[in-house]
């Protein structure tokens, strides 16, 4: 059997250009995002008007909600969040309502508390240090400036080592200097993923887990990689995606039995433990918080209602609690909005896939995804043949779980993006590498791919300050409805 011929390599003049051309491509979806979001903002002159603070860098309910769990684990060694989501600008409506080990009912966040509380342990050292001087520094008196450190740690590193992984695979698995480029620069500013830099989450850690334990996977599948830290490294990030993203169990236990099928010893000695310990940590710190190892959501029966005398198998969203002196209903027990959620699923899976809140119309960049998808998808002579097959299937799986039909069909809520599946960027790039490198080979195939980039960088950048906003699809349609009902 004849070797296949590799691709030719570009000439360093020509490469030059497309490097040229790929930078001209991401500035200009980048400026087409500013300037579709273009508006006229100034808070500190409506502050000194109003003689109030209306600045916080925490840019939702959904953010807020963690930060409450982080401030009450250290300030009040509790999870629960009563007496700060009372305070000024830390209010948040994804929290629950249940009693405590001494029957006490209180408030907590909605979130896994795994992820809080891994975050509260620089916090406790900002904390208890910073008292011992003259300036205490909390996230109570300075939220800017304590914010942004934790989110520079927990944030911006972690996607830093995640652009460097990404370009050891691409470097690794693409075969043309374009397709390489392209690739690259998609990692870097062409998923929604960055956009989320900015806000406390759970979907840009999960993504960088999974590009971390993919790196390790790949290295024992493709490499024939023995060493147990490999496989250290691929159970511990694999679960602990897992624990931040619920859906990546499937990524979870399909790179778990993949990586037992191909070296049992070594996953059983290295693998198994250091998944477990991340298991024993989100199982212990979701009981320390809710005396139970179901998560909050999975309290969410809908039609039964809030019972004083009945705390068991009781919604915890169907709630009231007192705010500014006031009996306050739950949010969720009447939502608003986009949370109210699209009665049809047809049209929830057109506007996920294609519409408002689409896959692929917000990112076009994943239609040469799907590209490559066709090419190595379960052809497991190629070196991405296993990987994207994986991919595939897990993607298929994902989508089709939100949209069954106990689904909140609400996008997410009022998010940039369909959040819930950015976990797959890293699976989503890589396996765009033979897409790229087949249609970059092409002039039309550039041609696209370039329009495709721009579109792409356009959506990543329309959030200009903040990425829990609705998309730039949505609010064209919104202005079109309301410019000619």
């Amino acid at each position: 059997m004849s070797e296949p011929v590799a691709p030719p390599r570009e000439k360093p003049a020509n490469l030059r250009k497309h490097v040229y051309l790929l930078l001209i491509v991401l500035a200009t979806g980048s400026l087409g995002g500013r300037l579709l979001s273009l508006d006229s903002v100034d808070v500190y002159r409506l502050e000194d008007r109003l003689e109030r603070d209306l600045r916080r860098p925490f840019l939702s309910a959904n953010d807020r909600s963690r930060w409450c769990t982080v401030r009450s684990l250290v300030e009040q060694g509790t999870y629960a969040i009563d007496d700060i989501q009372s305070e000024e600008g830390w209010d948040t409506i994804d929290m629950v309502k249940h009693r405590d080990s001494s029957g006490t009912p209180h408030l907590y966040s909605s979130k896994p508390p795994l992820l809080s509380t891994i975050v509260a342990v620089p916090y406790f050292v900002i904390y208890h240090v910073s008292a011992w001087t003259p300036w205490p520094v909390t996230l109570g008196t300075h939220p800017h400036l304590v914010g942004r450190m934790l989110l520079f740690v927990f944030h911006i590193v972690p996607l830093v080592i995640y652009f460097l992984l990404m370009a050891r695979i691409i470097e690794r698995y693409g075969a043309t200097d374009f397709g390489k480029l392209f690739t690259m620069a998609a990692t870097t500013s062409a998923t929604l993923l960055t956009t989320f830099a900015v806000t406390f989450n759970n979907h840009l850690p999960a993504a960088v887990c999974v590009a971390v334990a993919s790196y390790a996977g790949l290295r024992i599948w493709s490499d024939r990689e023995r060493g147990l830290r490999f496989f250290a490294v691929a159970g511990f990030f694999a679960a602990l995606a897992a624990a931040f993203e619920l859906p990546a169990f499937l990524f979870f236990g399909t790179l778990g039995l993949a990586l037992l099928i191909k070296a049992p010893r070594q996953t059983l000695l290295a693998g198994v433990p250091a998944a477990a310990l991340v298991l024993i940590a989100s199982m212990g710190t979701n009981y320390a918080a809710h005396g139970t190892l179901r998560p909050a959501y999975a309290n969410r029966l809908k039609g039964e209602d809030f019972h004083k005398d009945n705390w068991e198998g009781m919604n915890w969203y169907n709630f009231t609690y007192m705010r500014n002196g006031r009996e306050v209903e739950s949010y969720w027990s009447n939502p608003q909005g986009i949370d109210v959620g699209e009665p049809r699923l047809g049209w929830y899976a057109f506007h996920s896939l294609l519409g408002h809140h689409g896959i692929f119309s917000l990112s076009p960049i994943w239609l040469i995804m799907l590209v490559g998808l066709t090419r190595v998808a379960g052809r497991w002579g190629e070196e991405l043949g296993p990987l994207a097959t994986m991919t595939g299937v897990l993607s298929l799986l994902c989508f089709a779980f939100y949209m069954t039909p106990k689904a909140d069909y609400n996008y997410g809520g009022a998010s940039s993006g369909l959040r819930w599946m950015f976990w797959f960027t890293p699976l989503w790039l890589a396996t765009m590498l033979p897409g790229a490198d087949w249609l970059g080979q092409k002039k039309w195939g550039r041609g696209v791919m370039y329009l495709c980039l721009a579109l792409s960088v356009l959506s990543v950048t329309y959030p200009t300050w903040n990425p829990w906003t609705q998309p730039w699809i949505l609010d064209a349609i919104d202005w079109w409805n309301t410019e000619y009902e």
